[in-house]
This record gives structure tokens, C-alpha cells and sequence, in this order.
């Protein structure tokens, strides 16, 4: 791909799935093809994200460099515990009941950049580990079916945990968990 050739919502994608591929490079590895990118395309896609991000020449905030690679948002404003402020929605095909949100606080620096599920579209059931698949839920959604959920720091910037206690079955034990996400999708869950 020439340096000169627009970053955009295709390259996007491939960044998102970049940092996914450390933990399920089978399923990347199928959504890489299904955008019909190549291994290097996906590795070339997330130098230049990580270019543009670093620039310090770059000049544009969190929330303009997504406009300028994702096009014009959908605005939702939200409340979350007694802050208000607004969401940015853009459409990721790969997953087209998901939306890509970044959160931005009143002075429009981004508090927060990740998957959700898209407004208005049915969060999938959760109720025992067995339905806790690679890519099935967002953070939010995992928090919610299975109360209460723990925050926990992730291992990189655009990871997050929550420790989770699950029934095994219908009305099973419930072991603790730690849920891992990536770009705020499921990406395992591991016993701890």
C-alpha cells in the first residue's frame, strides 16, 4: 500500500484486528481474508495507525483522526454516573451489530475508544461460561449479565478484564473468572 493512499475505514478495521490476533489469530486470521487483506496488508494498516497516532507533527486530537479515517459519526450524548458526555458512533462492517465508539469528555479529549453493540440491536444472551465464545459480547454486556463484575487493568492500552463469577451450567457452580477484551470484544476468559 503507497504511503500517500488514504487510511480508511478498511485499514481501520485491520488495526482492530491487529491487536486481536494475539488472542484468536484463527478467527483474525478468517476476518483478514474476509476484507480480503493480506498478512503484510494488516501488519503495513497498523504501522501507518501507529504512525498517525505518534506524529507529532499530526496535530489532529483522538476524535478528529477518526473522523478523518471513519467519516462522520453518529452523536449520542450519554450520562455516565453523574458526567455527561457525548458518544461518537461510526459502523465497522466486520461486525456489523457493532458500532465503534469513542467518548469524548467536554473538553473533547477522548476518555474512551472501543466496540459496543449498536444502538437499538439485541445484546446476545449470557448466562453460562459456555456462552462466553471469542467475539461474542462487549465489555459492557459481559458487566452486566454476570453482576457484580470487577474491572481489571489490561495489559496493553486498548485492553481491558473484568473479573467475573459465571455459572458453568444453568444453575452451576460459578467460578471466578477473569474475561479478557480487546478494543472492548471478548476476546477469552480464563480461570483464575
Amino acid at each position: 500500500m503507497p504511503e500517500s493512499a488514504p487510511f480508511g475505514p478498511l485499514d481501520f478495521q485491520l488495526v482492530l484486528l491487529r491487536r486481536m490476533a494475539d488472542h484468536n489469530p484463527g478467527l483474525v486470521e478468517d476476518a483478514r481474508r474476509e476484507l480480503g487483506a493480506s498478512a503484510a496488508g494488516m501488519r503495513e494498516a497498523n504501522r501507518r495507525w501507529q504512525a498517525m497516532v505518534r506524529s507529532p507533527r499530526g496535530g489532529r486530537s483522538g476524535a478528529s483522526r477518526y473522523r478523518s479515517v471513519l467519516g462522520t459519526p453518529e452523536k449520542l450524548h450519554r450520562t455516565i454516573g453523574d458526567l455527561e458526555c457525548e458518544a461518537l458512533l461510526w459502523p465497522v462492517p466486520l461486525w456489523p451489530e457493532l458500532r465503534f465508539e469513542v467518548l469524548l469528555a467536554p473538553t473533547g479529549a477522548v476518555w474512551n475508544e472501543w466496540l459496543i453493540r449498536a444502538p437499538g440491536t439485541p445484546a446476545p444472551p449470557l448466562r453460562t461460561l459456555a456462552d462466553l465464545t471469542p467475539w461474542s459480547c462487549t465489555v459492557d454486556e459481559a458487566a452486566r449479565a454476570f453482576p457484580p463484575a470487577r474491572p481489571l487493568e489490561g495489559s496493553a492500552p486498548t485492553r481491558w478484564g473484568l473479573r467475573l463469577s459465571v455459572p458453568e451450567e444453568e444453575d452451576g457452580e460459578r467460578p471466578p473468572l477473569v474475561a479478557e477484551f480487546t478494543w472492548g470484544l471478548l476476546q477469552r476468559v480464563a480461570r483464575t
